[in-house]
């Protein structure tokens, strides 16, 4: 991959992050993006969910909300794509400004608030889905719906047969009273009735797309419990851990640091990994484990792979160092894992507790 980011990022970073981002979903859109398609290396490649992944690296929620480039993103050499987070209704999020860029932290602080332009036109567009690889939706609630479950389980029934992997998104701090859906009995309900859709939105012989949670970073001892609990007792196919983080670290460096909002990039890294592997341990290793949470090197996905994921995620480190980045923590967590002796990929995950 020949990249040219160094020679964009300066004209991007001189607009609004949100107007520069719009303007890289246009590119994409156009054809313009780099092609570095995801190679079926044989110590990368992973089987979770059912699924064969050619590589764990993948494509955060909130860079293609709509479902606009999953397709050119794929092409960049990202193992797996997610979409969205989509509500049922249509939403415009909060007030703008609402993303703003920690330079000096390699961070980014969101308070975008679910805007996304509704279940039925992100469906439509995944509805024409041609090409190979695998795209997961991101699901959340409208910001007015008072009955939580009704709109994750309107979202599971119409995303099932169109997704390879469905998350229901609890953890956004962006959406009032959102995380609070985090707690035992709101989440049994949500959960509950999220796996009831998915059995009406499944043809009988088919296997049922799987549902996984994403939680945040920030969890309480006991909330943590109450989480593994319900996750194992209503069979969840997986966890996302983790969502933005709405502490604030000693260590920021940039004007923007006391900004609302969830904070990723860089200074999440330790807080999503230290509970990544609680949970793989809590966990016993039975449910699948994406990490997410200041990703930008093979080094930093080696680490949430021994610490539990089966597969990881990133976003920011797009911003940031644009597209070869993929390529890049490929490469390097390919020789990372020859290094160690590991043959697969999936020999290595949870290795730091064995």
């Amino acid at each position: 991959m020949i990249d040219l980011y160094p020679l964009v990022w300066p004209l991007l970073r001189r607009l609004d992050p949100e107007d520069a981002h719009r303007l890289v979903l246009k590119a994409l859109g156009s054809g313009l993006g780099p092609k570095s398609p995801a190679e079926a290396r044989s110590a990368l490649g992973i089987r979770v969910f059912g699924r064969d992944f050619p590589n764990p690296i993948g494509l955060a929620a909130g860079f293609d909300k709509n479902a606009e480039v999953f397709d050119r993103t794929l092409a960049m050499g990202f193992g797996f794509v997610e979409v969205g987070g989509v509500t049922p209704k249509p939403q415009e999020g909060n007030p703008r400004p609402r993303v703003f860029r920690l330079e000096e932290d390699l961070a980014i602080v969101n308070r975008l608030g679910f805007n996304n332009d509704g279940m039925e036109v992100v469906a439509g567009r995944l509805a024409h889905r041609a090409g190979p690889g695998i795209v997961g939706v991101n699901l959340g609630k409208n910001k007015e719906t008072a009955d939580a479950a009704r709109d994750y389980a309107a979202l599971v029934e119409r995303f099932a047969p169109l997704a390879d992997f469905l998350t229901v998104n609890v953890s956004s701090p962006n959406t009032p009273g959102l995380r609070a859906l985090q707690g035992r009995a709101a989440l049994d309900d949500i959960l509950s009735a999220a796996l009831e859709a998915r059995a009406r939105a499944t043809p009988a012989g088919r296997p049922p797309t799987p549902l996984l949670l994403k939680i945040a970073p920030d969890l309480a001892p006991a909330d943590r419990s109450d989480i593994v609990e319900v996750v194992l007792e209503r069979g969840i196919d997986g966890i996302v851990v983790s969502n933005t983080t709405i502490e604030r670290p000693s260590t920021l460096e940039s004007e923007h640091r006391r900004e609302t909002g969830g904070l990723s990039g860089a200074p999440l890294f330790r807080l999503s990994t230290q509970l990544l592997g609680k949970i793989y341990k809590m966990t016993e290793g039975k449910v699948p484990l994406i990490g997410v949470g200041g990703v930008s090197t093979g080094a930093g996905a080696y680490a949430k792979i021994k610490a539990g994921a089966s597969l990881v995620q990133l976003y920011t480190a797009l911003v940031y160092k644009g597209p070869a980045v993929v390529p890049t923590i490929e490469d390097d967590l390919a020789e990372l894992l020859a290094r160690d002796g590991f043959g697969t990929l999936a020999a290595a995950v949870g290795a730091d507790h064995r």
